[in-house]
């Protein structure tokens, strides 16, 4: 008998692959060497590739799934914001790497370990995402994944507005004006795939 293709696993699987994602650009900066970028990319990429095969076998397996665990468009939804998440972090260090970057300004730690710390929020609400029929604590999680986020908006208004307070170079307050909008994009990504596990549950509460 053909065992039983796993949603929620698969779920976790990928919100592993954004943690990994989101340490692998906390380490590439902590340890930021301007001849390795490339490197350092490629190495991302490969992250980005292995997240992607999952939702893509996901995918496949929708096509042909009588009746699965929660409506197909939220599965998909979900699969999807996940996917993004690594998107999203693997592209600001392709910013890096495309803007020619070489040394890095003193706000990125903040940044990554608020990505890293969603990214691990994420992944903690996909394990008990499939309890959302009884789960007493995952509404909680959603709300500090949104809490989260809107502290993250924050760093990132710091982050712009001491750039323009510097009155920098205007090539260089382009390229980290975008890096930032880059990272803040990071944060809306995990706030996007906590509402799709509330609209999950408001579907089916």
């Amino acid at each position: 008998m053909k065992e039983k293709y796993n949603y929620f696993d698969m779920m976790i699987n990928a919100s592993i692959f954004c943690v990994d994602m989101a340490n692998g650009l906390a380490d590439a900066f902590k340890n930021f060497d301007p001849y390795k970028v490339k490197e350092i990319l490629e190495e991302l990429h490969i992250i980005e590739h292995e997240a992607d095969k999952v939702n893509h076998d996901m995918m496949e397996r929708l096509v042909k799934e009588f009746l699965p665990p929660i409506e197909r468009e939220d599965l998909i939804a979900l699969g999807s914001e996940l996917d993004n998440i690594t998107d999203c972090v693997e592209d600001v260090f392709r910013k890096i790497y495309m803007y020619n970057v070489t040394v890095l300004r003193g706000d990125l730690e903040k940044h990554t370990t608020h990505i890293v710390l969603m990214c691990e929020k994420i992944s903690e609400l996909m394990k008990e995402f499939k309890n959302y029929k009884k789960s007493g604590k995952i509404k909680d999680m959603i709300i500090e994944i949104n809490r989260l986020e809107s502290d993250g908006d924050k760093i990132y208004e710091d982050s712009t507005r001491k750039l323009f307070i510097e009155k920098s170079d205007a090539i260089d307050t382009f390229i980290w004006a975008d890096i930032y909008r880059r990272l803040e994009l990071c944060y809306d990504a995990c706030e996007h795939a906590a509402d799709v596990v509330e609209i999950v549950i408001m579907k089916n509460s």
